[in-house]
């Protein structure tokens, strides 16, 4: 598995049909994106967000290059704190260690490339598969925020993990 930056033009339709109900869109985005989300709105978010976090998209890919995963990633330089977001591994591939490869990748690009000291992450609590993906490459809960997200009458909690160099 290798990473690489999104291109727009090439990997958005990948992505676009890992996203195929509301539940999956709501765990991804929290909803800051309509459903379903168009190129035109993906991209002008992944574009807010870079000039508001100087965050990066990317993708990781199979060695032959098929699109698998993908995450933002941006450091604060102030306490040298990276934090991914975003994180989606191709339906078809989940549960079978796609995403924690492309983590493990992702947490050596923000240690060795970027510098960071350590990398936090947002999950909602009812998204128990991602949650454990994250627990088994080191991610470690460092608190709860209960009942912050509305999704069809059901109050979901968000739990902030990290994990340090």
């Amino acid at each position: 598995m290798r990473i690489r930056p999104y291109i727009p033009n090439k990997d958005y339709v990948c992505l676009s049909k890992w996203i195929d109900d509301e539940r999956i869109h709501a765990f991804w985005c929290a909803n800051r994106l309509p459903y379903p989300m168009t190129p035109k709105s993906f991209h002008e978010f992944l574009e807010k967000n870079s000039m508001d976090w100087s965050e990066s998209a990317y993708v990781a890919t199979e060695n032959n290059g098929q699109v698998v995963g993908f995450f933002c990633y941006s450091v604060n330089t102030e306490d040298n704190i990276g934090f991914l977001k975003f994180i989606m591994i191709d339906n078809t591939k989940r549960g079978k260690g796609y995403g924690k490869q492309m983590l493990n990748l992702a947490l050596q690009y923000a240690f060795q490339i970027t510098g960071a000291e350590a990398v936090q992450l947002n999950v909602f609590s009812e998204n128990t598969l991602a949650k454990q993906c994250y627990e088994q490459v080191g991610f470690v809960e460092r608190n709860i925020d209960k009942d912050v997200f509305l999704y069809k009458d059901k109050s979901w909690s968000r739990c902030n993990m990290i994990v340090s160099k």
